[in-house]
């Protein structure tokens, strides 16, 4: 996984920054999530998955670089 990045406007947030947002949504597995929590769930999700294809890709390319 990618080290943890500095938050600054514009920048991408980590995945352990986005994995903690997303089990802070939810107080007790048995409550479920309001209208408004669920669309914030699905929005972190969503760039949780962004930021693991970013690291995944980031990966791939420095693999293919030749060594110095």
């Amino acid at each position: 996984m990618s080290p943890d990045l500095v938050a600054s406007p514009g920048a991408v947030r980590s995945a352990a920054e986005l994995n903690a947002q997303i089990r802070a949504l939810w107080s007790h597995p048995a409550v479920p999530l309001t209208r408004e929590q669920r669309a914030e769930y699905e929005r972190l999700c969503a760039e949780l998955r962004r930021v693991e294809r970013g690291g995944a890709a980031a990966a791939d390319r420095a693999r293919m670089l030749p060594a110095a």
